[in-house]
């Protein structure tokens, strides 16, 4: 079952994989995006051909979703030249969130053509259209199914590498055309059997596995778009500050994506007779190894907190304090009286 769910359900990163350069991987997710789009337009030429000359509804499901896959990848190559802009005074903190913006336009071209292979089944369902060539439906099944895999593999391993929710959705949608292409053979068959309406049935399926696919892509980019990381991620972050040297407590570490590039903040206890010299130096211990140790992580900005008992804090934050949310400053009263 988890080799399943790692199989279907997209994930925002692997550690182990994680490339930590942003220019980097900017360019392997264009070179992905392109390498992706050259496969997939191959096999929807080809199975365009096989349409035309055999009416199959099911092949045309398969390739109607080709086609979108091919007509989002260039608003993702967009996506990633943007994000590679420098930061303006309009958009201080870059342009990488053009990736998410193109992460909801791909799945809306994906509901779309979902919505579509639906209409054309249920026609198809009502008024059964004849098939022919349905050796040539049979391989070009066979050929559809293994070449979406191929570019869902790539796609999806650079997509984890990278940290792109985006790129990693059209390695879904791959992998989702590769499902499809394995029910055109299924279709085949039973209409080889004598059930003709069996190739429309199998478009619903397709359907209705596009729009469990989808489901779950849009759950990782509106997460990304509501700022929300992976389980696990603060968790491990908290742990890595909380054992440099000097780190007497951890107040608050928060994280959130930019496209495929992670930024950070760290809210830190530390001595209270340090110099500034002194605080700057576990500053930046804490960022060199959040840095080191947490995938796609680009920026952490580190603000000290000396230990200090709750009414020296009240004084040390007298201008400030009464800006603070109730619920960040009572956490932080709850540690100094621990």
């Amino acid at each position: 079952m988890a080799k399943l769910k790692h199989i279907f359900v997209p994930h925002s990163h692997d550690a182990n994989d994680a490339i930590q350069s942003a220019q980097e991987s900017s360019g392997q997710g264009i070179r992905a995006a392109w390498i992706g789009l050259a496969g997939m337009m191959t096999t929807a030429i080809l199975q365009i051909f096989i349409v035309a000359i055999s009416g199959s509804i099911a092949l045309l499901a398969d390739t109607l979703h080709n086609l979108g896959h091919a007509m989002t990848t260039i608003p993702l190559v967009i996506a990633f030249r943007i994000g590679q802009r420098a930061a303006s005074k309009r958009y201080s903190y870059g342009y990488r969130r053009a990736e998410d913006l193109v992460g909801v336009l791909i799945s809306l071209v994906i509901a779309a053509s979902a919505a579509l292979i639906i209409y054309e089944s249920i026609d198809a369902l009502i008024n059964p259209r004849p098939l022919s060539n349905l050796g040539w439906v049979f391989a070009a099944g066979l050929v559809g199914a293994l070449g979406n895999e191929v570019v869902a593999v790539y796609r999806i391993r650079t997509g984890r590498k990278i940290g792109s929710a985006a790129l990693i959705a059209e390695g879904q949608h791959a992998r989702a055309d590769g499902l499809t292409s394995i029910a055109v053979v299924v279709g085949v068959v039973g209409v080889w059997f004598g059930f003709a309406r069996l190739d429309a049935i199998i478009g619903l399926f397709i359907a209705a596995a596009i729009l469990w696919i989808l489901f779950n892509s849009m759950r990782t980019i509106c997460r990304r778009l509501m700022d929300g990381v992976d389980p696990g991620v603060i968790e491990s972050m908290t742990t890595t500050v909380a054992a440099v040297d000097g780190v007497v407590d951890v107040d608050r570490v928060r994280a959130r994506w930019s496209g495929h590039r992670m930024e950070a903040d760290a809210n830190v206890v530390v001595a209270k007779g340090l110099s500034v010299v002194d605080g700057h130096h576990i500053a930046e211990q804490v960022q060199h190894q959040l840095l080191h140790t947490t995938p796609h992580l680009e920026e952490v900005v580190v603000h000290l907190h000396p230990d200090l008992s709750a009414g020296e804090l009240d004084e040390l934050h007298e201008l400030s304090g009464h800006h603070a949310s109730a619920e960040a400053r009572n956490r932080y009263l709850a540690k100094t009286r621990r």
